[in-house]
């Protein structure tokens, strides 16, 4: 018999995960909270770089994510590793190296983010300098993990490790295939990949880091955390194993869901498809395995508010990864993509999956580790049902939303033409569904704030156990024999190596697929002759574009529909593209795509157009940007952009950095000239950074010869 060895649970680190969840998640939600009343009223962005909804976006959807969400990963993982390990972590310094070195990323993105440091991918905007700090910090929880799980008393690994697993290794993998990317500058960078395929690489990142950040972190904890709430044992194991194992190889081949009726080639689509669809399954199979645990215990869930945050989660988990295979259907994706039925499957999921879960281990976590019960649980139930209706004041109106643009943008009259010519008749349609969207959202906020408030509430009146007495068996070191007898999963469930191995080979398939021939057979990105580089300056207002997140409201992609080339001009050819890093289609409308902007307005129209929308369009949400026309042009970079692009394959001339910055101040000189002549007098103008956003803007959609729309 094993003798019984003392140790103790590591509370300290869990709670400073635990207090940055919370933090966090108010800063995150504010944050989104402010983009949705900039949406009603464009006076909210306050006229300055670093409030605008372009600049703000990325960093709400980072903070809720990373922030809010992977400090709750975080928080979690590190509760229920050590108990179902039963020991302690491997390092304490490694946890607070983790903690540390994760607030600090934090950080970077809430300075560097509003300051228009990005790459501009979705998800992925953070600088090469952070992306490095990520990489090392990532490491350093996995070594924690597998250290941890390599001292381990028990010997069995639960299935809730399994996701832990798959989760680090898959976006280990996820994120330095994605920064493949070469610095011109301390902070600036461009990705190897350009065009088609870097908006393959994207969305195979960006689909994934929802599944595997969003997703399998949490449905392991919902595996520890749900049975020990309920006081039940899981409904299926045989089902965890099955759950486990068709999510992790099915989902990493979804991602070219993203890019229906895009320049992408139709057979990656089509696996896209296929294999979002085949998502159903494993996805409901876990939602069904976390509901029926709780058989037989609904005059608990009713008393319970933990138990209730976790239904509405489990729920909301299933109906997401029902909605997203159905977006992956052609026909349906033709209504939702570039709408807002999009954000509100996106929120469903993150407020609804991810937040419920959040707010469900925090109120179980908080009182065991105080030594007390919860302060308030009449708080918690009015937190839930705010917090509940918050997400359907939120979620309706969104998909009202979508709706109404998709109808309005392909409404004809009988003569045959748009009957919604003017895009900004689609926008001003909608404003009161933003109304109520910012309504949910503030009901959801206000239902943060009173869980904050609880769980301060209950830590006062309790006494914080930093490290927790336990005892358990020695693990006896032998390695244990297959026994062909037992359940054929039996032999991998103690050999965590051997799940890392088949977890890498699963996750890595689907990749290996769908990007390899993307990269390597120029059959799959045919060029086109009269498409040339950017010039100098239209590389700088590229960049300048880029860094004030147009992308966010703008996108560069006409899909191949009558309104959409009746309204924007001739559909979007991949070979348009071959100069693109980054792409730059985007995934959301709520501005007119731009794909052939070049010509249609003259200089001036873009001068006053930046300088205050509502003089050009009125009735305009788009925010103004007068520092544009004041802020002077900086072109010091433009050399070494030049050399970075010439060795990522941009075909620019021998030696054309040095002439780099001559050409852009000629070019610059004449859309001054061009200004002037259209009635903008102002001195000094061709040093502004407005001449090389406008040089950006008419060259969009001018590299082929087509017919652009009259009217949109």
């Amino acid at each position: 018999m094993s003798r019984i060895e003392q140790f103790q649970y590591d509370n300290r680190i869990v709670r400073a995960f635990g207090i940055a969840t919370f933090v966090f998640g108010l800063v995150g939600m504010l944050v989104g909270l402010i983009l949705a009343f900039e949406l009603i009223f464009p006076s909210v962005n306050l006229g300055i770089p670093y409030t605008t909804f372009g600049r703000l976006r990325p960093l709400h959807t980072n903070a809720v994510i990373f922030a809010f969400v992977g400090n709750g990963i975080f928080m979690g993982v590190y509760y229920s590793l050590q108990r179902l390990l039963k020991s302690r972590m491997f390092s304490d310094t490694l946890s607070w190296i983790h903690f540390w070195g994760w607030q600090i990323i934090i950080g970077a993105a809430a300075i560097s983010l509003p300051g228009g440091l990005t790459t501009s991918g979705e998800y992925s905007e953070l600088i090469w300098p952070i992306d490095i700090l990520i990489t090392l910090i990532w490491l350093v929880f996995g070594v924690n993990m597998f250290g941890t799980i390599i001292k381990r008393r028990e010997s069995h690994l639960y299935v809730a490790i399994w996701f832990y697993i798959a989760t680090w290794v898959t976006v280990a993998v996820l994120h330095i295939v994605r920064s493949f990317e070469l610095p011109y500058s301390l902070f600036g960078s461009y990705p190897l990949f350009s065009g088609v395929q870097e908006a393959l690489v994207q969305w195979w990142y960006g689909h994934n880091a929802v599944a595997f950040f969003l997703t399998t972190p949490y449905l392991g904890v919902m595996y520890y955390f749900l049975p020990k709430a309920a006081n039940r044992p899981v409904y299926s194991y045989k089902l965890s194993i099955i759950h486990f194992w068709a999510l992790i190889f099915i989902y990493i081949w979804a991602g070219p869901h993203h890019l229906l009726y895009s320049t992408l080639p139709d057979w990656v689509q089509s696996l896209g498809t296929v294999f979002s669809i085949m998502l159903i399954a494993p996805s409901w199979g876990g939602m069904l395995n976390g509901l029926l645990t709780l058989r037989g215990a609904w005059d608990r869930v009713r008393q319970d508010p933990v138990l209730k945050f976790m239904v509405v989660a489990i729920t909301a988990y299933g109906m997401a990864t029902f909605e997203g295979p159905m977006l992956s259907i052609k026909s349906v994706n033709a209504i939702s993509h570039f709408t807002d039925w999009t954000i509100a499957h996106v929120h469903v999921g993150a407020l609804g999956w991810n937040g419920f879960m959040t707010f469900a281990m925090l109120y179980w976590l908080w009182p065991r580790m105080y030594g007390t019960k919860l302060y308030s649980e009449k708080l918690a139930n009015i937190h839930f049902w705010i917090g509940t209706l918050g997400i359907v004041f939120y979620a309706v109106p969104m998909y009202w939303a979508g709706w109404t643009q998709y109808f309005m943008w392909r409404e004809f009259t009988p003569e045959g033409t748009l009957a919604w010519g003017n895009f900004l008749d689609t926008v001003i349609q909608i404003i009161p569904m933003y109304a109520i969207r910012a309504f949910g959202g503030t009901l959801f906020f206000v239902g943060t704030i009173l869980g904050v408030y609880n769980l301060v509430k209950t830590a006062g009146q309790g006494v914080f156990i930093s490290n927790e007495a336990a005892e358990a068996p020695a693990r006896e070191k032998r390695a244990i024999p297959y026994n062909p007898k037992e359940y054929w999963h039996k032999w991998i469930e103690s050999r965590p190596f051997q799940m890392l191995l088949w977890s890498t080979v699963l996750i890595a398939v689907g990749g290996i697929v769908q990007i390899l021939p993307m990269v390597f057979l120029e059959s799959q990105t045919p060029k086109i002759a009269s498409v040339k580089p950017y010039t100098p300056l239209e590389l700088t207002g590229r960049d300048i574009y880029i860094r004030e997140g147009c992308v966010g409201c703008h996108s560069q992609m006409i899909r191949p529909f009558r309104a959409e080339t009746e309204r924007y001009g001739e559909y979007s050819k991949s070979g348009e593209y071959i100069y693109d890093r980054p792409f730059l289609w985007g995934s959301k409308r709520t501005g007119p795509d731009l794909q052939r902007e070049g010509g249609k307005y003259p200089d001036s129209w873009h001068y006053n157009h930046m300088y205050d929308p509502r003089t050009m369009s009125p009735g305009s949400i788009m925010p103004p940007y007068p520092w544009l026309l004041e802020d002077e042009l900086d072109l010091s970079q433009l050399p070494a952009k030049i050399k970075a692009l010439r060795t990522l394959g941009t075909p620019y001339p021998d030696n054309y950095a040095d002439r780099a910055i001559a050409d852009a101040q000629t070019q610059a000189k004449k859309i001054a000239d061009d200004l002037k002549s259209q009635g903008i007098k102002d001195e000094g103008i061709e040093n502004t950074e407005i001449v090389a956003l406008i040089a950006y803007l008419q060259r969009l959609g001018t590299d082929i010869k087509v017919q652009n729309a009259a009217n949109k």
